[in-house]
């Protein structure tokens, strides 16, 4: 099974490579054994495996996530800010929720043109009676509070928190473009990597579409001569005409008539 938090050694000395690649989830429990279920993007996960490395000088951080637990994405944020090695987050598809906020705990946030991130409130599922849900409220105003300086602190004066408070209210999602000019990231992703990728896919294809081409042009050919080659008819022997069917020989009078009782008991109808 692939796993979605992914921690490994980079080729270069002292280079850590992460990849969050899915939902951040908290440890749980099993309510029928009380067994403890570890969760691969909990924060005591990825602070257990960061902490086999701590010799690492770079962090890459490779994201494609719709979120998850605010609680635990914001453990991660901290320990990413706290780690002495400098952070470099890519947002290789999406940044969403909790997601972009473990974001912003780089020191360069890299964005290719067509990645997105997307800010909003936290929510939670809440019963009880009114004293409660107002409670439930408040907390949520005050964890939003705490989320909204993950990005200002990212921003750095780029983006005032009166516009930052309506745009998670809004539920935003941001382009690259959005992102840089609000101080969210740093630099979109470099072209020419990328460029050249493209370059030898399409070289690929251009490749492949000549010899299907070719093998279409030399069936055609195959097609014409056999088209255009003159007809060999074969001589045969006139065959000999069926032979003419036997009729049934005529009934004597006994089988006639038990064949007339017969026919006056059954009848077939359509």
């Amino acid at each position: 099974m692939k796993r979605l938090w992914e921690l490994k050694q980079s080729a270069q000395a002292g280079v850590l490579d992460l990849y969050l690649y899915g939902n951040v989830e908290s440890d749980g429990e099993d309510w029928w054994t009380g067994q403890r279920l570890e969760s691969e993007t909990s924060a005591n996960h990825f602070r257990d495996e960061l902490g086999k490395y701590p010799e690492a000088k770079e962090v890459n951080v490779y994201i494609n996530s719709y979120g998850g637990s605010v609680f635990e994405g914001t453990a991660i944020y901290n320990q990413l800010r706290r780690h002495p090695a400098h952070v470099t987050v890519y947002i290789d598809g999406f940044a969403c929720s909790v997601a972009s906020v473990i974001a912003m705990a780089g020191d360069k946030v890299v964005m290719p043109k067509n990645a997105m991130m997307m800010i909003h409130n936290a929510y939670l599922y809440a019963v009880g009676n009114a004293a409660e849900l107002r409670k439930a409220a408040d907390d949520l105003d005050t964890i939003n509070q705490g989320n909204r300086q993950a990005y200002l602190q990212k921003a750095g004066g780029k983006l005032d928190e009166d516009e930052l408070t309506a745009m998670m209210d809004a539920e935003t999602w941001l382009t690259a473009e959005d992102c840089i000019r609000l101080g969210l990231a740093d630099e979109y992703a470099e072209k020419d990597a990328d460029m050249a990728d493209a370059s030898a896919i399409l070289q690929h294809a251009k490749l492949n579409l000549e010899q299907r081409i070719h093998l279409q042009k030399a069936l055609a050919a195959q097609l014409r001569e056999v088209v255009h080659q003159p007809a060999q008819l074969e001589q045969r022997e006139p065959e000999a005409p069926p032979p003419e069917p036997q009729k049934d020989p005529e009934p004597n009078s006994q089988t006639a008539g038990i064949m007339g009782m017969l026919g006056g008991m059954f009848t077939i109808r359509k």
